[in-house]
């Protein structure tokens, strides 16, 4: 049955919509759930969807395109040139061995040659689904971990570029001569798309500036033009797309047009190109073939032996301990993005067989169960490497700023957007608190939209409210008995005023109320809170109080990594504690795993930084087990007036289609008041040094 174009469309909506929700309810993966939609609607269950219409394969092939270009805009090419060599090394091991047993697998179920390749093509590569796992338990600068997520940069390429020969051999004619020059067009369009779109891509940022509509198109169309110029010089378009993700990578950053592109990826297309997947699945006919499930165990089996073999090469290379040997299996077991573009690929081209592309499923089941869940138990005894990195010296050059800001003995200044006048008094109470203790001032300050003529109605209202707000913070301001100096700006938007103004007053901090952080409005258009933390030079306190700062008696601070950040939230929590007579308690939640030894190192790090405290009394340190990371703080929090918390850019793994943060779940959950800090994007300032005192 063929549906109308707009129906098909309205279903799968439905499906993107209700079916992950319902699957991670039951705490399984969104994404199984979408693959059995697929299998539910498509030809072998209500006939709904077929993966031949036009609509499915539009929407299907912009997913396709989209996943690689993911897959390449989220490798971290700062982590990969930190250990480039290494990465190197480690991507040649985790390529070579499992191509080669993929390769024999195919030869002992009789493919050819050709699609027995393209089998061992898809062992090579891998995805960083643990990525968050190793984050969490602050291991990411272990070099172990760090050459793995570098090696896949290296995996990838070569798989794409293994699948592009293969698929060119397929089509016929394919000669020596036609395979050099498949060769050269290959290395002359990955410079032009890695040089040229990076090139293009910084220029285009740099004079649009904070034109994010334009910008996010401008990315599209890369992604879109690579992938086109990829069918022109014959191989794959997902090659291209991955291409383009690389090239555009550094340009993005972590700013909102990334969260923009992977937000529009992981809500919309991915999901149904995981539908049209589960639509090719025939499960009667996989369940009655022997051969099949033979090959899926041979696949199964092949890829986890190659990967182990693959680690234990580095392992004998670099004289890793087994631990960090294990580490680096598990982050490179799970067979996600590449591998199922890939299978999908060949098998439309007909190279690969339909028991092959249950088997890859399967697989990809497995791979990305069990591997997370080794990563967790292995990498939870690891600590970060001793050796001196490229963040090493970042925290050092740090130390240094902090040396030179604390002897400028420069006065604080702290930045007050008034806009709510429901909340205007306790962001001024708590602005308050810090300044007093730090002898600074407070600089109120409304925004007025800008209107083409400054003479609209709209503006004069805005104006007027504007400074009815800040007489208010100015009379709060002298009740509190601190210096202010309100401000009035007209700007093009709040997020800018903001900006503006905080770094024409040399801020140290911004102060903002609670916005819409959530929502599709909020998500796909970005706030005010994204918009600022993305252009700040300072930090920024994002705010939300249940109580009048006064009375915060109790403070929590949740660690997760030992980084910079971490002790600007110890000082924020210090100068907050030391002005009310409050306690602080230090929280950081350890994997049920951890082995003593990370216990007692982590023990050390959190009393070292404690020990950094120059007023009041020295934090507690209490350190919980715990594999549920929000509900140990939710839990934790009960009994605590205040929970300072991190704000973090989401990474959101190509697989992960459910979009959202441990500090997100725990913010919605928790019954006290809130501070969460953010650090600028493009430089990291120090928050607040106390005259003649260092952390």
């Amino acid at each position: 049955m063929q549906l109308e174009p707009i129906v098909t469309f309205a279903i799968l909506l439905a499906v993107i919509l209700i079916v992950p929700l319902c699957f991670e309810r039951f705490r399984l993966p969104g994404l199984l759930g979408l693959l059995l939609a697929g299998v539910a609607l498509g030809p072998n269950g209500l006939k709904l969807l077929q993966s031949e219409s036009e609509t499915m394969k539009l929407l299907s092939g912009i997913g396709l395109v989209y996943l690689l270009f993911v897959a390449g805009l989220e490798i971290d090419i700062e982590q990969f040139r930190a250990t480039k060599h290494r990465s190197a090394g480690f991507g040649f091991f985790t390529f070579i061995v499992p191509l080669i047993m993929g390769t024999i697998v195919g030869r002992l179920f009789n493919f050819n040659w050709n699609a027995s390749i393209l089998i061992g093509s898809l062992f090579a590569s891998h995805t960083l689904l643990a990525y968050p796992i190793v984050s969490r338990l602050g291991v990411v600068r272990n070099e172990a971990v760090t050459v793995t997520i570098g090696a896949t940069i290296f995996t990838d390429i070569g798989a794409l570029l293994v699948l592009a020969i293969c698929v060119g051999i397929n089509e016929g004619n394919f000669s020596t001569l036609e395979l050099a020059r498949l060769l050269i067009s290959l290395l002359l369009y990955s410079a032009l798309i890695l040089l040229g779109f990076n090139w293009l891509g910084k220029e285009f940022f740099r004079r649009s500036g904070d034109e994010e509509g334009n910008q996010f198109l401008f990315v599209l169309l890369v992604v879109f033009l690579a992938a086109l110029g990829a069918e022109l010089i014959g191989v794959e378009k997902i090659v291209g797309a991955f291409l383009a993700g690389l090239a555009v990578n550094s340009v993005v950053g972590e700013g909102p047009v990334k969260g923009k592109i992977l937000f529009v990826g992981n809500v919309l297309f991915m999901p149904i190109f995981f539908v049209d997947i589960g639509l090719l699945i025939n499960i009667p006919a996989f369940i009655e073939s022997i051969g099949a499930i033979w090959l899926t165990l041979a696949v199964v089996i092949g890829l986890t032996t190659s990967k182990f073999l693959a680690a234990l090469l580095a392992k004998l290379a670099y004289r890793y301990s087994w631990r960090e040997m294990i580490t680096m299996w598990s982050l490179s077991l799970p067979q996600v993005a590449a591998t199922l573009a890939a299978t999908f690929v060949g098998y439309r081209a007909g190279i690969l067989t339909e028991e092959v592309l249950n088997s890859v499923i399967v697989l990809m089941l497995v791979t990305a169960t069990v591997g997370p869940i080794i990563t967790a138990r292995a990498a939870s005894g690891l600590t970060p490497a001793g050796k001196h990195t490229e963040s090493d010296a970042e925290d050092a050059d740090w130390r240094l700023d902090q040396r030179r800001s604390s002897e400028t003995d420069k006065p604080l200044t702290v930045v007050v957007p008034v806009y709510n006048p429901q909340t205007e008094r306790d962001l001024i109470e708590m602005a308050a608190l810090l300044v007093r203790h730090e002898s600074g001032r407070i600089v109120p300050l409304s925004i007025a939209t800008a209107h083409v003529h400054m003479d609209a109605p709209e503006l004069e209202i805005a104006l007027e409210r504007s400074q009815t707000l800040l007489l208010k913070a100015s009379d709060l301001s002298r009740e509190l008995g601190v210096e202010t100096k309100p401000l009035l700006r007209i700007d093009d938007s709040i997020a800018q005023g903001i900006n503006r103004a905080s770094r024409e007053q040399q801020a140290d901090l911004i102060i903002l109320g609670w916005g819409e952080t959530e929502g599709f409005r909020a998500r796909l258009f970005g706030n005010v809170i994204d918009q600022v933390l993305w252009a700040t030079h300072c930090p920024v306190a994002i705010t939300r109080l249940l109580d009048s700062p006064a009375n915060i008696r109790r403070i929590l601070v949740p660690i997760e990594e030992l980084t910079q950040q971490a002790m600007h939230m110890v000082r924020f929590a210090e100068i907050l504690a030391d002005t009310n007579c409050a306690n602080v308690t230090l929280l950081h939640i350890c994997d049920r795993h951890s082995s003593p030894t990370r216990i007692a190192w982590i023990q050390s790090q959190l009393t070292q930084l404690a020990s950094g405290c120059s007023s009041g009394a020295t934090p507690e340190i209490r350190i919980i087990r715990s594999d549920d990371v929000a509900a140990a703080i939710i839990e934790a929090a009960q009994s605590f007036d205040l929970v300072i918390l991190r704000t973090v850019r989401r990474r959101i793994n190509v697989s992960d289609l459910a979009i959202g943060n441990i500090t997100t779940e725990v913010v919605k959950q928790l019954r006290c008041s809130v501070v969460m800090l953010g650090e600028p994007q493009r430089h990291r300032s120090v928050l607040m040094p106390k005259q003649g005192s260092e952390l």
